[in-house]
């Protein structure tokens, strides 16, 4: 048994910088990884035009080190640059020394000693006083219960878990299931090399122009020098990124003129623009919402030929509020319908009866398919850590504890699961926050406390019931008055059945981060030192 002073499950933005931070501290660390290499979600989702939703250089590192020779092809990288990057940020950094690839934790124990047994799959076990969850919000795919889904005799394989060797598209019937990230980016895929592809909806996406582009070498190595500023820009309040800010005004404290101005600005520089760059009030007030929609619906109807589809991807009548689904950026998804190869199927007024050998069978007609793409996301924000038997005092189940609903301090502790920390998980801003931001800002964070607890001789932290209680009352009424409760999504656990009803993620990053900097300078209010 190997023994460490923290052990780090998952090698995605976050637990590689905690790695790096807590390491140059002083602290032995090993990090564990499921995966056959580095970047979290980016090594396991190799589906068909996985890309991801956040523009370079938000989306990098703060630190010189990782992108002083680092140059980007695109504005939104796809999978394989990606792991590129990773595999270059280990170089950087030196990383690969304390991390275990291939190395599935199965089960995670705290002792009488104060201390963390954390058992991999494979039978090797490692002793740490430490537990850092890092699996992310992403981990653990979901597969609805399909009846006769074994019995397909095609190709069938969900997004996260898509072969290496890939699958052609070329001349095959193909069905997808779900019209989420995933599912958008597999269309458009598909598309324009299938002999049929049938999109089967359930819910439309509010997706929205990527206005992607090249990106220029020289002009990265120019716009360098002020990359210093931006990231400082990027990781302080307000905002997240570098050059998303929204503005702090109401849709209608601006005039229709100067309204249409800033949608149409926020629509043409693409991305999440649109969705956090506009209003201060289109997320909480339902008005200002519809406002934000209507132009979304207009241009989107605009560039779908058959009305009767326009309805469905795009319906008269908001599905739900806008932005209060994850919007799914897209390179030409709406066109796509509009070929004749293309056919749009509405699950919410034709249910999939079964998956049957030969493919699907909806309540009004039969789909003959080669290849079916289940596109239909993740247990998220919470699935990942719970998919793992991880047991606090008394041999208490984080699974358990939480059956019936999550409770958290700071979306960073669990009471009764002692000395165990997680980053960019249930309850903090994780989903609403830049990926790279939220590692730097949690893992500083998380450094400064063992650096606290090492200075002064404490051996343990836990958080108290009562704590964990009133961060949730917090997060139902942030649910309550914003726009984010009225709607099902998996931002409120809504997409898997059984699942408690909760907000799981903190919807104002720049909030959040003010939780975490009261607490520390209150001497971490809230938590229990021994």
């Amino acid at each position: 048994m190997e023994t460490f002073d923290v052990v780090i499950v998952g090698a995605g933005f976050s637990g590689l910088y905690l790695l790096h931070r807590l390491r140059s501290e002083g602290f032995s660390v090993r990090l564990l990884e499921a995966q056959s290499g580095l970047g979290g979600v980016w090594q396991a989702n190799r589906y068909p035009g996985a890309r991801v939703d956040s523009h370079v250089p938000n989306y990098e590192y703060s630190m010189e080190a990782c992108w002083r020779d680092w140059v980007w092809t695109e504005r939104f990288p796809g999978r394989d640059e990606l792991v590129r990057y990773f595999e270059h940020v280990d170089r950087a950094l030196d990383l690969g020394r304390d991390i275990d690839l291939d190395t599935r934790i199965e089960t995670c124990r705290f002792g009488e000693d104060r201390r963390w047994t954390i058992t991999a799959q494979t039978g090797r076990t490692y002793k740490a006083s430490f537990l850092m969850m890092c699996t992310g919000f992403g981990s653990k795919p979901y597969t609805p219960e399909l009846p006769g889904l074994a019995s397909f005799a095609g190709i069938c394989h969900h997004t996260a878990t898509w072969p290496e060797q890939g699958v052609d598209f070329a001349g095959r019937r193909v069905g997808i299931i779900g019209t989420g990230a995933s599912g958008v980016q597999v269309v458009q895929e598909a598309a324009p090399h299938a002999e049929r592809l049938v999109v089967f909806q359930r819910t439309p996406v509010t997706a929205l122009p990527m206005q992607q582009r090249k990106l220029d070498p020289a002009a990265q190595a120019a716009a360098k020098a002020d990359y210093p500023a931006l990231f400082v820009r990027r990781n302080s309040p307000p905002g997240n990124f570098c050059d998303i800010v929204r503005l702090d005004i109401g849709v209608f404290d601006a005039s229709e003129e100067e309204r249409e101005e800033v949608f149409e600005t926020a629509w043409r520089n693409g991305g999440f623009h649109f969705w956090v760059g506009t209003f201060n009030d289109v997320l909480l007030d339902e008005a200002a919402n519809r406002a934000a929609y209507d132009f979304w619906r207009d241009k989107t109807r605009a560039r779908i030929d058959d009305p009767a589809v326009a309805d469905l991807l795009a319906p008269i009548e908001p599905p739900y509020p806008f932005g209060t689904k994850r919007p799914s950026l897209e390179q030409g998804y709406y066109e796509c319908f509009n070929q004749p190869n293309v056919e749009l199927v509405d699950l919410r007024s034709t249910p999939i009866d079964s998956i049957v050998p030969r493919g699907v069978r909806t309540s009004a007609a039969a789909f003959d398919l080669d290849v079916l793409v289940l596109a239909t996301g993740f247990d998220a924000n919470t699935g990942g850590l719970t998919a793992i038997d991880i047991r606090g005092n008394d041999d208490k189940s984080l699974a358990g504890a939480w059956s019936a609903g999550v409770d958290t301090h700071l979306g960073m502790a669990v009471p009764g699961f002692p000395n165990m920390l997680m980053l960019y998980g249930p309850q903090s801003a994780t989903a609403f926050c830049n990926g790279p931001t939220c590692a730097e800002f949690q893992g500083e964070w998380v450094t400064r406390l063992l650096q606290r607890m090492r200075a002064q001789g404490h051996s343990l932290i836990d958080t108290t019931a009562e704590m964990g209680n009133a961060w949730t009352a917090h997060l139902a009424m942030l649910a309550d008055s914003t726009l984010f409760g009225r709607t099902d999504s998996w931002y409120m656990g809504a997409n898997i059945p059984g699942k408690h009803r909760q907000l799981l993620n903190y919807p104002n990053a720049d909030a959040y981060r003010d939780h975490l900097r009261h607490c520390e300078v209150s001497d971490y209010e809230g938590f229990v030192f021994r």
